[in-house]
């Protein structure tokens, strides 16, 4: 991040510059649609295959983070949603959710085998 220039007098806005890498772009859209989804899943809609995927994804993220185990994420993953949080067809779509997750160890790879019951 870099601050606002000084010399600039006069001017009111603040405006900070965020180099993310590609990686971290992507670690923030899917974080970005996992919030929407969990909204939308909030006011009871039913989510689309993205948001289905987003959330799922997300969820093994934060685990990841948290310290939580490999085995732990596969088995919290699959209790996540259920056929009523997402629209018609959607479970028979998604067979598996692959995500690269760092832990407290090293990135390791969780796969969710049918995520959705």
């Amino acid at each position: 991040m870099r601050q606002p220039d000084p010399a600039r007098s006069g001017a009111r806005t603040v405006r900070w510059d965020v180099q993310l890498t590609p990686h971290e772009q992507e670690r923030l859209l899917i974080h970005v649609a996992a919030d929407v989804a969990e909204k939308r899943r909030a006011r009871g809609l039913r989510l689309n295959h993205p948001e289905a995927v987003a959330l799922i994804t997300s969820h093994i993220l934060e685990g990841a983070r948290d310290g939580r185990t490999v085995a732990e994420l596969m088995s919290s993953g699959r209790k996540l949603l259920t056929r009523d949080d997402v629209m018609e067809g959607i479970p028979e779509m998604i067979h598996d959710v692959q995500v690269e997750a760092t832990f407290p160890d090293g990135t390791k790879l969780v796969t969710v085998h049918e995520p959705i019951i």
